[in-house]
């Protein structure tokens, strides 16, 4: 069964190959359930085993049988929807006719973990997580719904990174037991000691726990139809995923090429941000108080929003470039899609180790924008 079937979808991914197990198993989570309340799928497997292309395909055999479609994306190195460094819960509502081409939506909520792997910090990485699950209950997942008759709950996809040995295989347990989906969705590779242990493998044994596990093999295939891993550069789709963030910036018909997009975002003029309206936190290094602004010049910071009630937690907007520093009249100068009227709710800088791409920084024929603006004369 191809993707060709999806309604909606005139010309679906002819480079993406369902399998008809696929199928099968995104129809049974789908279909095979009474529609309250609707399934929660977790997908899991080893590295480039077709998760995200896998979610993505379920996502929208389910927009066939439900209005909306939550997608928890704990994949920091590759996400699916926003910027790298960010887990995230994102809400859709329209089919993905193509799913080779990447997309970018604005979250429900989200975290900026500001790092792509679960290992700088995995407490923090399952608290960000736990959080967004939280959330995702409290929103779109009423217990009764008698409290809130209009409300109608969604469905809800985890998509989870591919590291599962180690300390990674751990998280992954932690994950699946804070959440307890009903469908858990394990993709195979034909090299078996990089897949997950066979069975339920997350669940103890005196708990059978009530769940759907569903093991299909990977649908990349090689000459003898066996599934196999296809390398990916990883840096580069992260590059690639950052500069379609800050395309964001102009009208959806210009910067078509790379370097467009570094000569606009050159000229592109920045906000301006008092320092002494921001709490700029360093998420994993202890930077001198002498050098703590300095420390931000040309890198990129989570946005984000504290509240009382979630000081140690501050909800992440999006993301922004620190063009330059004004130390004299104590501006930050920071380029970034997010609209004014959230920016302006903006009260924290997170800084981690997401990067600007090499090929935003070297603009042949004007001067780099990501430098300080107070540049001591020469003698």
């Amino acid at each position: 069964m191809a993707a060709a079937n999806l309604s909606g979808a005139e010309n679906p991914s002819p480079d993406i190959y369902i399998p008809q197990e696929w199928s099968d198993a995104a129809e049974s989570i789908a279909y095979d359930s009474n529609t309250s309340p609707p399934p929660i799928a977790l997908i899991c497997g080893a590295k480039n085993c077709g998760k995200t292309t896998f979610s993505r395909y379920l996502v929208n055999i389910l927009l066939q049988r439900y209005r909306k479609v939550a997608y928890l994306d704990t994949d920091v190195g590759q996400p699916e929807f926003t910027a790298p460094g960010i887990l995230s819960l994102t809400v859709v509502d329209k089919l993905t006719p193509d799913l080779t081409i990447p997309c970018l939506k604005t979250p429900e909520r989200s975290f900026y973990f500001g790092d792509v792997s679960s290992k700088r910090d995995p407490t923090a990485y399952l608290k960000y997580i736990f959080t967004l699950y939280d959330y995702y209950r409290k929103e779109y997942c009423m217990l009764n719904n008698s409290e809130s008759p209009s409300r109608i709950d969604l469905p809800l996809i985890v998509n989870t990174p591919g590291w599962v040995k180690g300390i990674g295989y751990d998280i992954l347990v932690d994950i699946l037991r804070y959440i307890t989906p009903t469908n858990v969705v394990k993709i195979n590779i034909s090299f078996d000691k990089k897949n997950l242990p066979a069975g339920a493998f997350w669940l103890d044994g005196n708990c059978n726990g009530d769940v759907n596990l569903i093991e299909i093999d990977s649908a990349r295939q090689d000459s003898f139809n066996r599934s196999v891993l296809v390398q990916k550069d990883a840096r580069l789709l992260r590059d690639l995923r950052i500069m379609a963030y800050f395309r964001q910036c102009f009208p959806s018909n210009q910067n078509t090429t790379i370097k467009e997009l570094a000569h606009a975002l050159a000229s592109h003029p920045p906000y301006e941000v008092p320092i002494s309206s921001i709490n700029i936190r360093h998420l994993y290094c202890q930077v001198p108080s002498s050098e703590i602004f300095y420390s931000l010049n040309a890198t990129i910071v989570g946005l984000a929003i504290s509240s009382d009630s979630s000081e140690n937690l501050p909800w992440c907007v999006g993301l922004g470039i620190v063009r330059g520093i004004d130390t004299l009249k104590n501006i930050l100068y920071v380029i970034t899609p997010v609209p004014p009227s959230i920016l302006e709710k903006v009260n924290v800088f997170l800084q981690g180790f997401i990067q600007i791409p090499t090929n935003l920084l070297q603009v042949q024929g004007c001067i780099s924008p990501y430098m300080s603006v107070n540049v001591l004369p020469t003698s």
